[in-house]
């Protein structure tokens, strides 16, 4: 910590409990909105529930088209003008779906929301971590993330209370009040504008991996990692938004799928935490690779009908969970501290706009094909997926001299 104030930066735990406090606002508010949302909206307004919940996907695909511009004006101005800018959108946003009189208003509002999201989620935050900290932002990613586990837990239950208190409309306006009174005051309190280093002369020789042009195979990596991601975020999408209508097929209640359904939040921040004591001892492509193989063999078992679900969703949701910190820290480490936030821009932009289809296309192979044939599918891809990290561990690994 003591770096930290030598470099004019605020101690790193207030930054990451101000970011942190943020993130679970910023997830609480779009991408887990429609679960607590979505009927309530439904019985006020009699819009089609297909097009309330596809807000999300509206948000995600803007924050996919957005992400490469935030990664390029992250790496030249720092993260503070860009997250800032993600509270003041995410609660004009919400005003917006607050004041909505209409369905096609109402998926405008979700534009603003999905500019928000693009410049305040992990992505983004991740980047900005980078810059800040360089090579040493693995540890305040891991932190991060651990906040964001929790944004389900938190604003499910404080949606629903303000919802049954003061309607669903003056929910939306409360949540903005707390982007503007919360959310941007903390971040602009810990932020910090961070000048980015002038490259070294071409006849200087340095070690520094910063100023690395680039590394070895770079462009089979970085499409390689880019696959990765993008078919972990979307499977991931899929089961988290179709996970009570899976468990329902296996024969559970709808109120005991939704008690299981509760594992899931704790089995992604358990894993994070184990992540958070014993990440520093790896390389995060073995966090990447213990993600996929956990998501795989969560899907495998699910598939094969192993009778212990709370198995299966802490399994699933270990591997998910981890997933989230090897996105910000595996091209940390690949591609090194100085094009990290670019980098991480271009990375962002395939598998959100995924993010943002997947639902639909479970929902479309769900219909037209049945659950066991769904999940056959994701369990497929998984694997297939498991296989890709493989290839990338091989192919990332420095070539012998």
């Amino acid at each position: 910590m003591t770096s930290d104030v030598q470099s004019g930066l605020p101690d790193r735990r207030i930054v990451i409990t101000a970011l942190g406090i943020a993130q679970i606002l910023a997830w609480g508010t779009s991408f887990y909105f429609p679960a607590v949302f979505a009927e309530p909206i439904l019985n006020d307004t009699g819009w089609p529930l297909g097009f309330i919940v596809g807000g999300t996907s509206i948000g995600l695909l803007i924050a996919g088209l957005i992400s490469p511009q935030v990664g390029r004006i992250i790496d030249v101005h720092g993260g503070k003008p860009v997250l800032l800018s993600s509270s003041l959108l995410y609660a004009a946003g919400l005003i917006g779906v607050g004041l909505a009189p209409s369905l096609p208003f109402y998926l405008c509002a979700w534009v603003l929301i999905g500019l928000g999201m693009g410049t305040g989620l992990y992505d983004a935050v991740f980047a900005a971590l980078g810059r800040m900290y360089g090579a040493a932002a693995r540890g305040p990613i891991t932190n991060l993330t651990l906040f964001g586990g929790f944004a389900s837990t938190i604003c499910w239950p404080l949606s629903a209370y303000m919802i049954a208190h003061i309607g669903w409309r003056d929910a939306c306006f409360a949540y903005a009040g707390l982007h503007l009174l919360v959310a941007l005051p903390a971040q602009f309190a810990v932020l910090r504008h961070v000048v980015k280093p002038a490259p070294k002369p071409i006849d200087e020789p340095s070690l520094d991996p910063r100023f690395a042009s680039r590394i070895p195979r770079e462009g089979a990596i970085f499409a390689l990692l880019a696959l990765i991601l993008s078919l972990s975020a979307g499977v991931g999408a899929i089961v988290v938004v179709h996970l009570l209508i899976f468990l329902q097929a296996r024969g559970v209640e709808a109120t005991s799928a939704v008690a299981l359904g509760t594992l899931f939040g704790p089995a992604q921040v358990a894993a994070r935490v184990v992540e958070r004591l014993f990440g520093g001892r790896y390389h995060p492509i073995w966090t990447m690779i213990g993600s996929c193989i956990l998501m795989a063999l969560g899907l495998i078992l699910l598939a094969a009908r192993v009778p212990v679900l709370p198995l299966i969703i802490l399994v699933y949701g270990a591997g998910y969970g981890v997933s989230w910190i090897g996105r910000g820290t595996l091209p940390l480490a690949l591609f090194g501290p100085e094009r990290f936030p670019r980098l991480m821009g271009k990375l962002a932009f395939p598998s959100l706009i995924v993010q943002a289809l997947a639902p639909s296309a479970g929902a479309f192979l769900i219909e037209t094909s049945g659950i066991p044939t769904t999940i056959g599918v994701l369990t497929a891809l998984a694997i297939v997926n498991v296989g890709l990290i493989g290839g990338l561990w091989a192919l990332s690994r420095k070539p012998p001299r």
